[in-house]
């Protein structure tokens, strides 16, 4: 069964975020993620990590302005010092919560302008960056996101991200293959995880239901079934990494609402147990 981390910007919305911890500890989550830390000092959620026994396993680095709409800096010019600075802020925060992984979003594409123009920037930004982040020892992340979504998103599919990943060319940078964008993007998912995680690229998963973000059980994907496809491949090959739980609990906020949407975890538990 893969190990799973419960993310903690989407999960437990019920709860204050700093009070997402406890809860995600007292569902058995061993992991978290979340979106972004810089509200919280990082100490303050180092402590939550270590009172609670769990490991930090991903967040992302500054997005740009997030409530403008922006979604990241990564593929815009004139951007790069910008981006520079959120990427050194991003792993002053990973070293304080020894997170391993860190995700780079791509940013949007201007309007009147097409993603061959922005593919130079974006390339020298995710280089730079690695090799800032392989100082620490840490994992760069780049993750395709469907544009139905995030219209205009840089970066869609994963047969883009394994091309700039060798042009690229740093080892430390790897693809973020989230299973519910990979399905509305482009479908076939279990060959993918079949075609690309043998490769040593693929760095972390996420998964939600499809259409509508909810519980991996709510929707049109086999979770159970991929879940299988993830074992067996990492069998084969050693992938020892996290699928991060980045879904809306179908019953929102209401009182105990994520616990009780739970129930494919604890099934897949007791199947294996």
């Amino acid at each position: 069964m893969p190990r799973f981390a419960a993310n903690l910007s989407m999960l437990y919305p019920e709860h204050a975020f700093l009070d997402r911890f406890a809860a995600a500890a007292r569902d058995g989550f061993q992991g978290v993620e979340f979106l972004f830390p810089y509200e919280f000092e990082a100490s303050e959620l180092a402590a939550r990590l270590q009172s609670h026994g769990l490991q930090q396993v991903l967040f992302n680095a500054p997005p740009g302005d997030w409530n403008g709409g922006e979604r990241g800096m990564a593929c815009l010019p004139g951007r790069e010092q910008e981006f520079r600075q959120g990427i050194t802020r991003a792993l002053q925060y990973a070293d304080a919560l020894q997170c391993p992984r860190v995700h780079v979003m791509a940013g949007l594409v201007p309007q009147g302008q097409e993603r061959a123009e922005l593919r130079p920037t974006y390339v020298a930004n995710i280089r730079w960056a690695a090799r800032e982040a392989a100082r620490q020892g840490l994992k760069l992340l780049l993750e395709p996101i469907n544009t139905r979504d995030i219209p205009r998103f840089f970066l869609n599919r994963q047969d883009h991200a394994h091309e700039l990943l060798a042009e690229i060319d740093e080892p430390n940078v790897q693809v973020q293959m989230d299973l519910y964008h990979c399905q509305i993007v482009e479908g076939d998912v279990a060959m993918k995880i079949r075609q690309y995680l043998p490769t040593g690229r693929v760095g972390h998963f996420q998964i939600a239901g499809v259409p509508l973000r909810h519980e991996p059980d709510l929707g049109e994907l086999n979770y159970d079934y991929l879940f299988t496809v993830i074992d067996e491949v990492s069998a084969e090959c050693g992938w020892q990494g996290w699928v991060g739980c980045e879904y809306r609990p179908a019953r929102g906020a209401q009182p105990g609402g994520t616990s009780e949407g739970l129930g494919w975890l604890r099934a897949l538990q007791t199947s294996v147990a």
